[in-house]
């Protein structure tokens, strides 16, 4: 099954964590970071990046759409 990762650009600050992180699925793209792909393979990192993210910028959806991260 697939995720889809977002990036809300509003809130992204590109403090670097996401590619920190998990430098496969995210980066930074001048003034903010971006994800490489909409939809990747179901990886804990994405799910990582989007709770230590400071301006809780990155929402993570499972196959049917639901918010899986970040939990808080």
């Amino acid at each position: 099954m697939a995720w889809k990762v977002e990036i809300d650009p509003g809130l992204c600050i590109a403090s670097g964590s996401c590619p920190a992180i998990a430098p496969e699925l995210f980066a930074l793209d001048g003034p903010r970071a971006r994800a490489l792909r909409e939809e990747i393979p179901e990886d804990e990192r994405a799910l990582d990046a989007a709770e230590v993210c400071p301006a809780m910028a990155i929402t993570v959806r499972d196959a049917s759409g639901q918010v899986i991260g970040p939990l808080s």
